[in-house]
C-alpha cells in the first residue's frame, strides 16, 4: 500500500529516468515547442478574440455568425484552446457563446468543446507526465493539488474542484491526467461539474443580449450561492483530506 503510494507521488513529482539522456532532450525540446506554439496561439488568436468581444460584443456576434453552420465549429474551437493555452481566461468566451447561440446552445457548444480539449490533454499528459504540466505551471501550483494521489476521494475531489467557480481547471484538467483515473470518468465527471457555471454564464451572455439586466444579475447572485455552498464542502472534504494524510505521514 505504502509503496503505490510512493509511486502515485512520484507522478506529480517529475522523476526522471537517467538512463535515456537522448530521450530526455527530445522530450524537453518538444515541450519547449509545444509551449511555444501555443503561447504563440494565444497572443495572436485567444487574446484578440476577448478582447473583440469586450470591446464590441455586437461585432463578435457578427462575426462568428458570418460563417453560417461553421460558427458553433468555430465557438467549440475557441472554448478548446482556452482551455488547453490555460492563460485564456474562460469566462468571456461562455458569456459571448450565449450571446451569440442562445443559453441552450451556447452551453452545449461550451461543455462539447471543453470536453473535447480536456481528452486531449489527458492523452497528452498521459503521454509525456508531469514534465507536460510543468511547462505550462510552476511547481509550486503543481504539488498544492498533489491531494489528488487519493484513490478513494479522487471523484469526489475532481467533481467538487471542476464544480466550484474559480478554481483553476485549466490547471486542473492537466493534473488529473496524472492520477489513476479513467478517461471517460474524468470527462463525465468534469462536465457534469462544469454546467452550472457555464449555463449561468451563457444565460446572463444571453440576457445581455436581450438587454435582461435583472435577470442577468438574479442569475449570477444564484450562482453566487451555490458557489459558497460547494467551497464550504469542499473545505470540509480537504480538511479532513489533509488531516488523514498528516495521520498517514506520522504513522510512517
Amino acid at each position: 500500500m505504502a509503496t503505490h503510494h510512493h509511486k502515485k507521488k512520484d507522478a506529480f513529482h517529475s522523476a526522471h529516468p537517467e538512463n535515456v539522456k537522448r530521450r530526455k532532450i527530445i522530450s524537453i525540446v518538444t515541450l519547449v515547442m509545444i509551449g511555444v506554439f501555443f503561447s504563440l496561439i494565444a497572443y495572436y488568436v485567444g487574446w484578440p478574440l476577448v478582447k473583440q468581444f469586450r470591446e464590441s460584443p455586437e461585432s463578435f456576434r457578427a462575426h462568428v455568425k458570418s460563417y453560417g453552420a461553421l460558427g458553433p465549429l468555430m465557438m467549440m474551437g475557441m472554448i478548446a484552446l482556452q482551455v488547453i493555452v490555460a492563460i485564456i481566461p474562460g469566462e468571456p468566451f461562455e458569456l459571448a457563446a450565449g450571446f451569440i447561440f442562445g443559453w441552450f446552445e451556447g452551453s452545449l457548444l461550451c461543455l462539447l468543446g471543453a470536453a473535447a480539449a480536456s481528452a486531449l490533454v489527458y492523452v497528452a499528459v498521459r503521454k509525456w507526465g508531469v514534465k507536460l504540466v510543468e511547462a505550462f505551471f510552476p511547481r509550486e501550483k503543481i504539488l498544492r493539488f498533489s491531494f489528488l494521489q487519493n484513490e478513494k476521494k479522487l471523484d469526489l475531489l475532481v467533481f467538487l474542484l471542476f464544480l466550484i467557480p474559480g478554481t483553476p481547471k485549466d490547471l486542473l484538467t492537466y493534473l488529473v491526467g496524472l492520477t489513476p483515473m479513467k478517461l471517460g470518468t474524468f470527462l463525465l465527471l468534469s462536465s457534469a461539474a462544469r454546467i452550472p457555471s457555464v449555463v449561468s454564464s451563457a444565460m446572463t451572455g444571453n440576457f445581455a443580449h436581450s438587454e435582461r439586466y435583472l435577470a442577468a444579475i438574479i442569475t449570477y447572485a444564484v450562482t453566487i450561492v451555490l458557489s459558497v455552498i460547494c467551497i464550504v464542502l469542499y473545505r470540509r472534504v480537504s480538511t479532513q483530506e489533509k488531516r488523514e494524510q498528516s495521520k498517514e505521514a506520522t504513522n510512517e
